[in-house]
């Protein structure tokens, strides 16, 4: 491959360096297709640098004003004599999970079993453990779901991933209680983690996983994460995404799926703080009767960025893909929805459905929608749209009239506008958590958190709206 006229900044050489440094210490100990993956996701980052604005997926990404930053790209694992818990209590009333940590890029657990087996053969922990005591699972799907030479930073994120989270369901295992992920930064030093994770469902397996990005600090940092996952037939996986970062810190989500026959995928985003997020979803539906629902709410302010790409490829006939995302953008905040339907040739009644909504609060937040269909089958229904606008003035004047507060009216609006997404949440105490996420993040209420972010729903204290409804 030839070099791109790209100039290497600050962290593209960090990255190169970092590699050539440690090799044998990062595939040396790895299993042979992760040793294979690295040596080439290093040689495509070097010889095309990382993504810059002549690349079209990245012309308004406000990204590449990040590479002349200097990150930490390597540090030990730290371990307290606490469980993760102790350390970082996450809680949503009335929602069961059972919950796992990385943090500053490690696997956390004060078990010398970095890798649990349950009793119904789910294994749930460290990938790094995992390509060892499961090396045929990794043979399979490890690097066969995700295009790792998507960009440089899918091919850095294969080279230097220093750990990550790996599940696995049996066929026929229904996971009775959510698997919970939460990804921490606490250094006082800016750090960049490359985390990997590999989720594999079996055939007529369910698993529900919550995938929470979280500050506790206001100091930069960068997180490059890449996760890989393979649905067997009739399968069902309800992805959660939520993202509450400082705004100091850049937040990149590659997320790859790979859907065989009559599997089920439902994906729901919730994008409630950080400096710049881009989330990447590429979905690849493989079996008929494959069935995808894609969701995703996000309210940036300050000068803040999101950036949500979505990818959904309909390459066999009968499949079903639905796309909702809504977004608030206040004061100079920029936003970037770019949402892509392929649908092959021979991949005759397909249904693919995509809508982007956005309101803009001020003159100065920006919103660029991209809704796209790329159609070569003649009998399909397919559709897409995208709306920018402001709140609706004479809503506003009429629930004015009937004596709610100008800002009360502003709130319980923008409110009703993201309701149509988070309606579609479907375990109650994690929508009821969801909503009291944005009623807070509405009111100015949430940066990055304390303790957690999740842990704002308590049955004793809902977060309500001052409204006397009476009066509509």
């Amino acid at each position: 491959m030839q070099k791109s006229d790209t100039i290497y900044k600050l962290l593209e050489t960090s990255l190169i360096n970092e590699f050539e440094q440690k090799q044998v210490a990062l595939t040396g100990s790895c299993h042979p297709v992760v040793s294979r993956s690295r040596i080439n996701g290093f040689e495509f980052l070097k010889d095309n640098g990382l993504p810059d604005r002549k690349n079209e997926k990245w012309k308004n990404s406000p990204f590449p004003g990040q590479y002349e930053e200097e990150y930490l790209l390597d540090i030990p694992p730290v371990f307290y004599d606490k469980a993760a818990e102790e350390i970082f209590r996450c809680e949503i009333h009335g929602f069961w999970a059972d919950t796992y940590s990385m943090l500053n890029g490690w696997y956390y657990s004060t078990k010398e079993n970095q890798l649990i087996t349950t009793g119904d053969g789910v294994v749930v922990g460290s990938i790094l453990k995992a390509q060892h005591q499961y090396p045929e699972l990794f043979e399979k799907h490890f690097g066969n779901i995700a295009n790792t030479e998507q960009d440089g930073f899918t091919a850095a994120n294969t080279a230097l991933f220093k750990d990550g989270m790996f599940i696995y369901v049996p066929d026929g295992v229904e996971v009775k209680n959510a698997v919970q992920l939460i990804k921490l930064i606490n250094l006082q030093e800016p750090l960049m983690v490359n985390s990997r994770n590999l989720i594999i469902l079996g055939k007529s397996s369910r698993l529900t996983f919550l995938h929470c990005d979280d500050s506790v600090n206001h100091t930069p940092g960068f997180i490059n994460t890449l996760t890989e996952v393979y649905m067997d037939e009739n399968s069902s996986f309800e992805l959660y995404k939520l993202q509450n970062i400082n705004d100091n810190t850049s937040l990149i989500n590659n997320t790859f799926i790979h859907q065989e026959r009559d599997s089920r995928l439902k994906v729901n985003i919730l994008s409630l703080n950080g400096g710049k997020i881009r989330n990447e979803l590429h979905v690849n539906l493989m079996g008929q009767g494959a069935d995808a629902d894609i969701n995703g709410v996000y309210l940036v302010d300050k000068q803040q960025h999101i950036d949500n790409q979505v990818y959904i490829n309909h390459a066999v006939p009968n499949c079903h893909s639905n796309e909702l995302f809504k977004g608030v953008l206040d004061e100079e905040a920029s936003g970037i929805f770019n949402g892509y339907i392929y649908v092959a040739r021979d991949a005759q009644k397909t249904n693919a459905f995509q809508r982007n909504n956005n309101i803009l609060m001020t003159p100065k937040a920006t919103i660029d929608t991209m809704p796209f269909l790329e159609i070569y089958a003649d009998d399909v229904k397919c559709s897409h749209g995208a709306t920018v606008g402001q709140l609706d003035d004479e809503a506003l004047f009429y629930m004015m009239q009937r004596g709610i507060g100008r800002e009360d009216a502003r709130l319980l609006l923008m409110f009703a506008f993201l309701a149509e997404v988070t309606s579609k949440v479907s375990i109650e105490p994690l929508r009821i958590s969801y909503e009291d996420m944005i009623k807070r993040r509405l009111r100015g209420e949430l940066s990055i958190c304390d303790k957690c972010v999740l842990h704002c729903s308590e049955p004793d204290k809902p977060i309500e709206f001052d409204i006397d409804l009476s009066k509509i």
